[in-house]
């Protein structure tokens, strides 16, 4: 790739070093014209004439969703955000009492409170697999947990939030396409800086943000859901006029795409804004980004374990672009005054966002740097310079 002409591509470059990708990432300039356009012609010529004249120009946005995935346009649908995705997706099973959901420990908060608030709502028992001793989800475990409870749904997050962590989800997949149990996988934190197939993963429904990876803007997600959810007429809890039409005072005909799950009221211009950015992302390939970003990560694990009191928190078989960390004796608010003192964009995780996992490590708080491809290792060099000072 040539990054000079990516980041002059990304006006954000000027202003700061941006290492805080895995939270909300630097759009390029397409992204920002895509919107800036769209709400523009919106403010001259009215919101519903925009909307029917733009209508070609949205429906690129469900084939660019769904060749990132190896999906049809049919199995996407547009989201206010991976968590309303989700949220959309997990209303469509219907549990009963006594249905068992099987999911990780590393599982993002809100699915973690989502799943606490169906056990408690609608009766259902919430089982977590063990993880293997190097971390991440044992398959094993998996396995036996659904051959001994048969869950109604298993849900794992592909890459959690707190952790460069990555998730066996094709072994998963297996396992569940061979029982028949409905299977749910986040990819909030791996959309944009990897290859994702969900024919592959064997998933029937899968959750996307435009913020973080991909580069996209916020306010803005999308959902995959499977030809077999789609058959079994699978429908968010709430539909409205967008999910069925309205054919008789006390009946309506289920939209047979997965545009149910959309509602009717949407943000056209992140719609285009979202399009965009995938479009950008495949230009790219994601074949091509995934190895920038791991080297980045790598460089970046190898300079933090290189100051005293550091301890890196990231385990497992397969690590990504998330990278994080615990200073001994330090305070977040020590870090994150350092790094804004000298323009430095980072996160703080806490135990709120990971109870079990930071529990486990011993840690109540973590640094995390998440380097992009538009990223460079002396833009690491810099903020790795400002935490030797702390550490």
């Amino acid at each position: 790739m040539d990054i000079p002409s990516l980041r002059n591509d990304t006006p954000g470059c000027a202003f700061h070093n941006h290492l805080n990708n895995a939270g909300a990432s630097l759009p390029p300039l397409p992204v920002i014209e895509a919107i800036k356009g769209y709400l523009e012609e919106e403010s001259l010529h009215g919101g519903y004439e925009m909307a029917a004249a733009h209508a070609q120009d949205t429906a690129g946005f469900y084939n660019a969703a769904a060749k990132l995935l190896n999906a049809k346009p049919h199995n996407i649908a547009f989201a206010g955000s991976a968590t309303d995705a989700y949220f959309r997706a997990l209303s469509s099973i219907p549990f009963e009492a006594g249905d068992v959901l099987l999911t990780t420990d590393d599982d993002y908060v809100s699915n973690q409170v989502a799943f606490i608030n169906l056990q408690k709502r609608f009766k259902i028992k919430l089982l977590r697999a063990e993880k293997l001793p190097e971390g991440g989800v044992d398959p094993q475990s998996m396995k036996e947990l659904m051959d001994e409870f048969c869950p109604k749904l298993v849900a794992v997050a592909h890459v959690p939030t707190n952790s460069g962590l990555m998730q066996d989800v094709e072994t998963i997949g297996t396992l569940c396409t061979e029982r028949d149990i409905w299977y749910m996988v986040d990819a909030c934190q791996s959309a944009g800086q990897m290859p994702l197939d969900v024919a592959k993963i064997g998933c029937d429904f899968l959750s996307v943000t435009m913020r973080k990876w991909l580069r996209g803007p916020r306010g803005a997600g999308f959902l995959f859901v499977s030809d077999l959810a789609l058959g079994a007429e699978y429908e968010t809890i709430f539909p409205d006029s967008k999910g069925g039409a309205w054919n008789s005072p006390d009946s309506y005909l289920l939209e047979p795409t997965a545009i149910r799950y959309e509602q009717w009221e949407k943000n056209f211009a992140l719609v285009l804004g979202s399009k965009a950015a995938i479009e950008y992302a495949l230009a790219l390939g994601l074949e091509n980004i995934e190895p920038i970003v791991n080297e980045l990560a790598v460089y970046t694990r190898e300079q933090l374990s290189n100051l005293d009191g550091v301890r890196i928190l990231d385990r497992g078989r397969r690590l990504c672009g998330i990278v994080t960390a615990h200073f001994d004796g330090k305070t977040p608010e020590q870090i994150t005054k350092a790094l804004k003192g000298a323009n430095i964009n980072a996160g703080i995780g806490t135990t709120i966002n990971a109870h079990i996992d930071f529990t486990e490590k011993g840690v109540d708080w973590a640094l995390r740097i998440s380097p992009h491809y538009f990223n460079t290792k002396e833009e690491i060099d810099a903020a790795i310079s400002v935490l030797r000072q702390i550490a």
